[in-house]
């Protein structure tokens, strides 16, 4: 018993240590969010190295639980599959958009 008490305790320093590392990700609807491009690792033969590793700019449709979530194109059109949170990231609107906007 005192070695499994001691595996127990060992688990959880490991996950103190862990999740003090990790941020979390969590959206709303309506975001705005980056897409990773899935597979991760597919280059675009055109650009080779410098292929983007995000596209799109796409919005929160629905948040499905478990970091899960519908996503939708500024058209409208609804992607047919979710997506992991891990494959997203949230956009923020440069300088440059927000002054184009005011004028």
């Amino acid at each position: 018993m005192d070695a499994y008490n001691r595996m127990e305790a060992q688990k959880k320093a490991v996950a103190r240590a862990y999740n003090k590392r990790v941020k979390s990700k969590s959206f709303a609807e309506e975001d705005l969010v980056w897409k990773a491009v899935l597979p991760i690792g597919t280059k675009d033969k055109r650009f080779k190295k410098w292929s983007p590793r995000w596209e799109g700019l796409f919005i929160i449709d629905q948040v499905l639980g478990k970091c899960a979530y519908q996503l939708r194109d500024h058209d409208g059109e609804l992607h047919a599959m979710p997506i992991n949170g891990k494959f997203l990231k949230k956009y923020y609107p440069t300088t440059w958009e927000m002054m184009e906007q005011e004028l």
